[in-house]
């Protein structure tokens, strides 16, 4: 099993009221599962992504990924395991503009010190989703599409056995949203484990595995 959450849960407060963002949730995944999760804003479902990334710490719960409790690492260990264990693609447009495609592609490369062609993949990644003419250009000159892409592209960059992405198709229009979620699809099938979340329920029927978020909660739509 490479994600396994489990009694997962995140409590936040507003106006001295307690809430819960996300309660109690369990969820599994292999590797190559392609899991979408619905839900309306603020139904909890970026939240529980960002608790599985790593990036806020649950209240209660446990999560593991690869047999790793991330739980249990201090930041500079859990920021490391993040950079070779996951890829992350926020809402919106995260690229940096005083960069190059190729240099926004390969920054994750050298967060962390690591052995390889650095060059090589990024152009393979770029050729993958057919934007290797793009290369040496920078983001104001690119189509909405073509920035996703490289986002999606930055993510990859060290191989992630798990791909979490937040809302990636809300600002796309519909052909640009197919193209994107056929590459998730051909991600997943080449074995990364893709967990994505969106409220847009045209994109539903690519999952292998549909969940909806309600009020924090999770469940399953599958039959």
């Amino acid at each position: 099993m490479l994600l396994e959450v489990s009694n997962l849960s995140k409590e936040y407060t507003r106006g001295n009221r307690p809430f819960f963002a996300v309660k109690d949730v369990g969820l599994k995944m292999n590797s190559g599962d392609f899991a979408i999760i619905i839900g309306r804003s603020g139904s909890g479902k970026s939240t529980l992504l960002n608790l599985i990334g790593g990036l806020i710490s649950p209240t209660d719960g446990q999560i593991s990924i690869d047999g790793c409790n991330i739980m249990s690492l201090k930041d500079r260990e859990l920021s490391a395991f993040r950079n070779s264990y996951i890829g992350y693609i926020p809402q919106g447009h995260s690229i940096l503009s005083n960069l190059s495609v190729l240099d926004n592609v390969r920054l994750p490369h050298y967060l962390q010190k690591r052995q390889g062609d650095v060059d090589k993949r990024v152009l393979s990644l770029l050729e993958q989703f057919g934007i290797a003419h793009l290369a040496n250009a920078y983001p104001q000159h690119l189509s909405g599409g073509e920035l996703r892409r490289v986002t999606i592209a930055r993510a990859l960059m060290n191989k992630p056995k798990l791909l979490l992405a937040d809302e990636p198709t809300n600002d796309l229009d519909v052909q640009t949203t197919y193209e994107v979620m056929h590459l998730f699809s051909d991600i997943a099938n080449e074995g990364t484990a893709v967990l994505l979340v969106t409220h847009d329920l045209s994109t539903i029927h690519y999952g292998k595995h549909v969940y909806q978020m309600d009020n924090g909660k999770l469940k399953s739509l599958n039959t």
